[in-house]
């Protein structure tokens, strides 16, 4: 290797890092002043370091074929500055590509380009208002949603964590309540300042001031006296799940709808965002987000069935330990989960390939479903066998997939990944609902089977999120469409 080939590698990297550390201002800006967020290729932007900058643009090669400098996004965003927007989710690196690769080739006008591509929400004003949002239950999924709300506190944040709300109240309760929100053993540290106010029973956290409150039944809290309105609440418990049993958040003063991050019994709507969340109106007061695997692996068998057809199959989750297991062997009321987590391979029953049904009807009474627990503590793997209308080979398929994941509706539900060493760590902290594995698709005519990473505690989060924001009425569209 000369010296002057280093020199130019040097000088490539250097140019690479300085463009991505001008971007990061202009990303937090945009975020701040008008809930705008940032992403390349569906990878999001906001709160990131210089580096994922980097790696997002890096990614593009995998998708399109060619590189995507930093240089040639870097003037969407400096023009997207000097704009007036609404709260939107923008991909620069779409934009950047197809102005200067694709089908905007021949176009000159960068600014008149954006502002055709952007024209639903460049120049219009932001009329949708913030809304409280409080958690009820502060466990896994609990803890997770408290960080994504808090990674977009800001003025104009739309949906503002004001409470947390959990049994207890012993001494100490409250520092050990924000130290797991600190550090988490399978998510990281908390990106951000996190402070105890034991005076007010407060956590406070990248300036949100959230209130901390101690409660044995949902409808014996007053949110009104904490300065909270029409509230949002978010159960993590798993306690309540039928209409009846929710129906005691809305009791409580202050409290205007509720969702649930598990299954719902009965007439409760249980909506996977991107495959039903269409369903969700106005007078919904009580939603389920179903089940994470519900979640990871509904919109991949809606995109399979519309294309191809599905005529019928087999989903088997690989599912990573939960709470609900013992660490060592002792009584459990379930058969199996009273044996060792992290020792043993368990065997168990999911919902999960009945639940699809209700959130996309069209497979109905067409799939059948188990799962096995295995020794990790995040991540799983739903392995879906299926029956397909129509023939298709492997190529074709992933080809498909692909697609959908970056360019269809359900960009934000479905992942992809070529990648022939990927292993199930790698995927902790993924935001999509869904990571389809297309080293390991196998096509044989009609019969397809394939392998979706999902992680079970962080991308739900996110798709419950996504819930939330539309149970709120706020709209956030994904642009370019």
């Amino acid at each position: 290797m000369n010296q002057q080939f280093e020199q130019e590698l040097q000088s490539s990297w250097q140019e690479r890092q300085e463009y991505a550390e001008k971007m990061l201002p202009i990303i937090g800006s945009l975020y701040r002043k008008f809930a705008v967020e940032i992403s390349v290729y569906g990878r999001p932007l906001l709160n990131a370091s210089a580096i994922d900058v980097i790696k997002a643009h890096r990614m593009v090669r995998l998708h399109e074929g060619i590189k995507l400098r930093l240089r040639e996004s870097w003037p969407i965003l400096e023009a997207l500055n000097e704009m007036t927007l609404a709260p939107a989710q923008i991909d620069i690196g779409k934009l950047a590509f197809d102005f200067h690769y694709g089908s905007a080739v021949d176009e000159t006008d960068l600014n008149a380009y954006l502002r055709q591509q952007l024209q639903s929400v460049v120049d219009k004003e932001d009329d949708q208002k913030p809304r409280d949002v409080v958690l009820y239950g502060f466990g896994r999924i609990g803890r997770l949603m408290a960080r994504l709300l808090i990674e977009r506190q800001g003025m104009n944040n739309k949906l503002r964590l004001r409470a947390i709300v959990v049994r207890g109240g012993r001494e100490g309760d409250l520092e050990k309540r924000a130290s797991l929100l600190r550090r988490d053993s399978v998510h990281g540290p908390f990106n951000g300042s996190i402070t105890v106010d034991e005076e007010r029973q407060a956590i406070k956290a990248n300036g949100a001031f959230i209130q901390v409150i101690y409660a044995n039944s949902p409808d014996e809290v007053d949110y009104t006296q904490y300065g909270i309105d029409d509230a949002i609440v978010v159960d993590n418990t798993g306690i309540w799940r039928d209409r009846d049993g929710l129906g005691l958040h809305l009791k409580a003063k202050g409290t205007e709808k509720v969702i649930l991050t598990a299954p719902g019994k009965g007439d409760i709507k249980n909506i996977v965002h991107g495959v039903n969340s269409d369903n969700i109106t106005a007078d919904d007061t009580i939603l389920s987000a179903a089940s994470c695997t519900t979640n990871a692996i509904t919109p991949v068998l809606k995109a399979l069935d519309e294309e191809y057809g599905i005529s019928g199959g087999h989903v088997e989750t690989v599912h990573s330990y939960t709470n609900d297991q013992n660490l060592i062997d002792n009584y459990h009321k379930a058969e199996r989960r009273g044996r060792s987590a992290p020792l043993n391979m368990v065997i168990t029953e999911t919902g999960a390939a009945k639940a699809v049904a209700k959130a996309y009807p069209k497979l109905e009474g067409k799939l059948t479903g188990n799962a096995i627990r295995v020794p990790t503590p995040n991540v799983s793997l739903a392995i879906l066998n299926l029956n397909l209308d129509k023939q298709t080979d492997k190529l074709q398929l992933n080809e498909f997939l692909r697609d959908t994941a970056l360019f269809s509706p359900l960009q934000h539900q479905i992942d992809f990944t070529a990648s022939k060493e990927i292993v199930s760590s790698d995927l902790v902290g993924s935001r999509a609902a869904s990571v389809v594995d297309s080293q390991a698709t196998i096509v044989a005519d009609n019969r397809v089977t394939l392998y979706v990473w999902y992680d079970n505690e962080f991308g739900y989060s996110c798709q419950v999120m996504r819930v939330v924001r539309d149970m709120a009425n706020l709209a956030f569209p994904t642009l370019p469409a």
